[in-house]
């Protein structure tokens, strides 16, 4: 039995949900990469960059490079890295709609009543103190 191409669309895409597998995608976007960079340059243990490696690999992704006691990964193709291309300009084009509409927000008129969040001395959103009372109330 055949799977609809919106499934098959559905799976690669859940295949790509996990952040290391994306940032193993992002580092190979230049060409083949060592295991032992690829380490380096993720904060995760071997273990786990070595189960996610395989996710991609049977997925057909990547490909895995032997030279002597050096393995290394590689795209399997340029496709995924337009993908990623693609869903970097994506995000961005969302994130300035949304600061648009948050610059449109702060000029549209006063707040309405209720607890409001500031910076205190250390950058985090607090309840500022003339909205702490009516909130423990």
């Amino acid at each position: 039995m055949q799977v609809p191409l919106y499934q098959a669309k559905a799976e690669f895409f859940r295949m790509l949900g996990h952040p290391v597998r994306i940032r193993v995608l992002e580092l190979l976007q230049n060409g083949p990469v060592p295991v032992r960079d690829l380490l380096a340059a993720i904060d995760v243990e071997a273990s786990n960059l070595s189960q996610q490696l395989a996710v991609l690999r049977r997925s057909g992704i990547v490909v895995s490079i032997r030279d002597g006691a050096t393995v290394s990964y590689a795209l399997a193709g340029g496709d995924v890295a337009d993908l990623l291309r693609a869903a970097r300009r994506i995000l961005t084009e969302l994130l300035v709609g949304q600061s648009e509409l948050l610059a449109e927000l702060r000029q549209s008129g006063p707040q309405t009543h209720g607890a409001r969040r500031g910076p205190d001395a250390d950058g985090a959103g607090r309840l500022t103190a003339d909205h702490a009372g009516a909130e423990r109330s």
